[in-house]
């Protein structure tokens, strides 16, 4: 396959996962991690030991700047970015009563604001070259809300609508632009629900079980793949049928 991708939260759960598989599918992979610089820059050297390319670089995605600079020095070691996958976010389940200004605009900056932040950096070489593929990770709560979690499912929601707005702004200049919205994925972020949640959680999924980080990310290589070159403005719902 080949190229250049760049993954916001790469250094654990999801990206962790999205990260190691498309350096499998012969990517150079740009890892952005906020802190946890310990674990990005041991994937990195996990995947330049098998032969692969991969550099961590450091960017709060709520910052412009900053995601500016990490995409620069990626695209210094490997070339243009022609895939990127916004998967950076955070959440936290409150009342909506309890929900403070603070917390609905920074959880906004980083879900929202980071994926404009990137795309903006990567869209002017893609329009240039007439080629990219950008996929931005969504979740259930994005397509059918969740109480307790109202700041969360709303941004989630924002991202399907700036993917399918986007996919046809972009489709002339042959750039694709799809979102992957996983289901309940088991990863540090759930785990604060606690193993009685999550055990009911998987049994009302049909599948019978949690999500894996690698589920998410074979959906995330496949909209990266030639395979779906006439494929755009789409989700795909990974959720093990949680919400048919």
């Amino acid at each position: 396959m080949g190229g250049t991708a760049f993954v916001t939260g790469g250094s654990r759960g999801i990206g962790r996962a999205v990260v190691r598989r498309l350096a499998a599918e012969g990517f150079a992979v740009g890892i952005d991690y906020l802190q946890a610089r310990e674990a990005a820059e041991g994937l990195a050297a996990e995947i330049c030991a098998a032969g692969g390319r991969a550099l961590a670089v450091q960017a709060d995605v709520s910052d412009r700047d900053a995601v500016t600079a990490a995409i620069g020095q990626v695209e210094a070691a490997f070339g243009p970015i022609t895939c990127l996958v916004n998967n950076a976010g955070i959440a936290e389940q409150h009342q909506f009563q309890d929900i403070d200004s603070t917390f609905w605009h920074r959880i906004f900056a980083v879900n929202v604001d980071g994926a404009y932040h990137t795309i903006q950096a990567v869209l002017p070489g893609m329009i240039h070259r007439k080629a990219g593929t950008i996929v931005n990770i969504s979740s259930i709560w994005g397509q059918r809300g969740a109480s307790c979690e109202v700041a969360y499912s709303a941004t989630k929601a924002a991202i399907i609508g700036l993917t399918r707005s986007l996919a046809a702004e972009l489709a002339p200049s042959g750039i694709r632009v799809n979102c992957v919205a996983p289901g309940v994925i088991h990863t540090d972020m759930v785990e604060v629900l606690g193993e009685d949640t999550l055990r009911s959680l998987a049994e009302e999924t049909p599948m019978g079980r949690l999500g894996k980080p690698e589920d998410v990310a074979a959906a995330v290589a496949f909209f990266c793949r030639e395979e779906s070159a006439f494929v755009t403005g789409q989700v795909l719902t990974a959720d093990g049928g949680f919400i048919l």
